[in-house]
């Protein structure tokens, strides 16, 4: 079969920085939070549907402990199209397994798409028109093409790709080789990032062909491609815990991106919802019913419909009401709600929270 496109959606992740609404049991891509009725995970689907050509096509692959829950999600994927991994072991493993079972099954010249579970996207039209030509370039190139996203404001919370010479324009949009990844910038860099006009936001989406990418994967990452040609996925917990940037994009020569601007957020904590549903008449997020006296700029998500949020004089904050569960944080230290888990996972008191 030749050049048929798959979508894979990486659905492995934990999501803890929207604890307490993401559970063991109920991560964050299960979530409806952009106030629609679909989750992440579902919305996801729903966008990809289109370049699948239905759901023979889309894949997903994902973790032991939240198998059931893609399949009661996505009751409509094929089961041989989800994939459960053993044990998690970052996102190269996962790229690495997918793209040899697709490869097996449909060759070398099958176009496979990444795709994280849990972004949200604006402008499905220019998401189209930018995955048409990353498959094009794909397509007739030996090229690892990944979306980069053109910065907004100086980010320090994603990583940047730094754009090189021009390869050409596909479906009306510029490629360009790739200068080289970096890691999440301070304040200064990021500026200075975006003064060049050269760099985009790394969005961990990529397309490629099979061939090429378990091609480069057997040049850069034995240690993880070899083991899983001879093993399957008996051999997960011995395969290394290493994410697709740091075992391939750093590394091979054939790396493309594609900056590009369809609306996108990665929904990394509770500070996404505002970039989503703030308004200019509303002096806070609510998702739930809450009464504040003397109260902006506070991100209030309440669960329990029945459940009522009250708060006087506060600022800059985020509440988040979910079961046997409060939490309220500044919202400038959200990122700091994985130390608090670790705090709890170590103690037997509060196993049934996590």
């Amino acid at each position: 079969m030749s050049n048929v496109f798959f979508p894979v959606i990486l659905a492995g992740g934990k999501g803890e920085r929207f604890w307490p609404l993401s559970r063991r049991d109920r991560p964050k891509q299960f979530l409806c939070l952009d106030g629609t009725d679909r989750s992440l995970l579902q919305a996801t689907a729903d966008r990809l549907l289109e370049f699948a050509n239905g759901w023979d096509n889309l894949w997903v692959i994902t973790s032991s402990m939240i198998a059931q829950g893609i399949r009661e999600q996505l009751p409509e994927l094929p089961s041989h199209n989800l994939l459960v991994e053993p044990q998690g072991r970052d996102t190269a493993a996962a790229v690495a397994w997918t793209s040899l079972e697709i490869q097996k099954r449909y060759g070398d010249d099958a176009i496979i798409g990444f795709f994280p579970a849990d972004h949200w996207i604006a402008d499905q039209k220019v998401f189209a028109r930018t995955l048409n030509a990353a498959s094009q370039l794909a397509a007739t190139t030996d090229a690892i093409v990944t979306l980069g996203i053109k910065p907004t404001f100086p980010s320090t919370g994603y990583g940047y790709i730094e754009q090189g010479e021009k390869k050409g324009i596909f479906n009306d949009l510029p490629a360009y080789h790739v200068n080289r990844f970096t890691e999440k910038p301070n304040r200064e860099t990021a500026e200075t990032f975006l003064s060049t006009g050269r760099f985009s936001w790394n969005s961990g989406m990529f397309v490629f062909r099979a061939g090429v990418v378990l091609q480069e994967l057997r040049l850069h990452a034995p240690e993880i491609i070899e083991l899983l040609e001879k093993n399957g996925a008996d051999i997960y917990p011995q395969l290394p815990k290493k994410s697709i940037d740091y075992a391939l994009m750093e590394k091979t020569g054939l790396a493309y991106v594609l900056p590009v601007e369809f609306g996108w957020d990665d929904l990394g904590d509770w500070n996404a919802i505002e970039r989503l549903l703030k308004t200019e008449d509303s002096p806070n997020v609510e998702l739930g019913t809450h009464v504040g006296l003397d109260t902006k700029g506070a991100i209030v998500y309440a669960a329990n419909k029945d459940d009522v949020v009250v708060t006087i004089g506060m600022e800059d904050v985020v509440i988040v009401r979910d079961r046997n569960v409060t939490l309220i944080v500044n919202k400038d230290r959200t990122q700091e709600i994985k130390e608090v888990l670790k705090t709890l996972q170590s103690d037997s008191r509060f196993q049934e929270l996590l």
